[in-house]
């Protein structure tokens, strides 16, 4: 990286954090929704499905991924 753009990058990068940082802070404060009261909800299941719908999608997608590149090395050699 360049020296002038690292302070543009941490500055971008704290300006995306920040809000993170506040609304973790807000959460934790309120603690409204524990695992507990999730799983007794039903709603975690939810969670889980959409973590595994996005993990499994991610998996999909970088064997695709690593097919179509080894596809192009062979017609390279």
């Amino acid at each position: 990286m360049h020296k002038k753009t690292l302070p543009l990058s941490a500055a971008l990068l704290f300006l995306f954090l920040l809000p993170s940082m506040l609304w973790a802070q807000v959460t934790e404060a309120e603690k409204k929704y524990t695992a507990f009261e999730m799983r007794s909800n039903g709603k975690i299941y939810v969670l889980v499905g959409c973590i595994l719908i996005i993990v499994i999608g991610l998996i999909g997608y970088l064997v695709r991924l690593d097919g179509k590149i080894s596809k192009l090395e062979k017609e390279t050699k």
